[in-house]
């Protein structure tokens, strides 16, 4: 695929993909639709488990939940174009439609990073007050939390976004990504852009720089109140509570700190995508699966749906035989 097959007055744009001229497109296809398929039902049955189990109606549960709404979101924006892409000869990107995956995709990393920090600060406080933990965070502040992270994020989107599709794009229409990430979509554009970029760099170490701080914050304290136990049943339950969600930051902020932090000269188009694939892909699936697999209450509340299912099976099976 070559920018001679858009025409000239076109705005839009050409994602050369993943893989730039696949071998096998088929077996692409099949890894990103099955990773596709297993991160959106591990999200949905996270967030209705935690809608429908009465043990699961906390504070910290309610932000995971949100997590797993963002990750819902955040893994649409992205792979259902790639697929379709891998099918289609026709890879263009419309203009608007690069200029909402850019918003959309700025707006869910902001959130996350903000969330990730503010659930850090809520293991804090289970550590370390789980008395007046009920009472310190409560539903307004949770609802406050929620609401301040997709605020944050959208932020990020409102800023940056209008910026990046103002400059004139001539010349090749060829994005060397498989979504429109900010860097991959300046490398076209016929002005010089490295003003921008280091601005841009600074708001994204900002951007980082404020969950990370709360995370360190939250997280040296729960040491110190670990270190001061006395019980070592209290110090396992403290690892415990902490263990998913230390797993999950270490993921999503080691490819962030990549992304955002190294300076260009360590970046390489296929890297990036590289990277850009293990977030955007693998993470939205990662993070409900650490959660459930490393967590007690979610397994006996998942395995608690499913012997009511299976009991309701039953019944209705048996009523139907008496009705025969």
């Amino acid at each position: 695929m070559t920018s001679e097959a858009i025409p000239g007055n076109s705005t839009d744009f050409i994602l050369l993909g993943l893989i730039t001229h696949p071998r096998f497109p088929g077996v692409i296809f099949a890894i990103v639709f099955s990773i596709f398929v297993v991160a959106i039902t591990a999200n949905v049955v996270m967030i209705l488990l935690i809608h429908v189990d009465s043990r699961l109606h906390t504070p910290m549960y309610f932000l995971l939940s949100q997590l797993s709404i963002m990750d819902t979101v955040y893994i649409c924006i992205t792979v259902p174009k790639m697929l379709q892409d891998l099918l289609s000869k026709e890879k263009t990107i419309s203009f608007l439609g690069c200029a909402l995956q850019i918003f959309l995709y700025l707006t869910l990393i902001g959130a996350e990073f903000f969330l990730l920090g503010l659930m850090a600060y809520d293991r804090y406080v289970a550590v370390r007050s789980p008395l007046r933990y009920p009472v310190l965070m409560n539903r307004r502040t949770c609802l406050f939390m929620v609401v301040g992270s997709w605020v944050g994020g959208s932020l990020d989107g409102f800023m940056l976004t209008p910026v990046t599709m103002s400059f004139p794009y001539c010349g090749s229409r060829e994005i060397n990504h498989f979504f429109c990430e900010i860097p991959a979509v300046l490398k076209l554009s016929c002005v010089d852009t490295s003003l921008y970029e280091t601005l841009m760099y600074v708001c994204c170490v900002l951007m980082l720089l404020i969950p990370v701080s709360v995370i360190c914050v939250s997280y040296a304290r729960i040491l110190l109140t670990v270190h001061w136990m006395d019980s070592a049943e209290g110090r396992r339950k403290a690892f415990a509570t902490c263990s998913s969600h230390i797993t999950v930051v270490s993921i999503f902020f080691g490819a962030a700190f990549y992304t955002n932090v190294l300076p260009r000269s360590y970046h390489t188009p296929e890297k990036d995508k590289v990277v850009s694939a293990f977030y955007t892909i693998l993470t939205p699936m990662l993070n409900p699966l650490i959660y459930s697999l490393r967590n007690k209450d979610v397994a006996a509340a998942l395995r608690k749906v499913l012997r009511r299912c299976a009991f309701s099976g039953r019944s209705r099976v048996g009523r139907e035989h008496r009705k025969c």
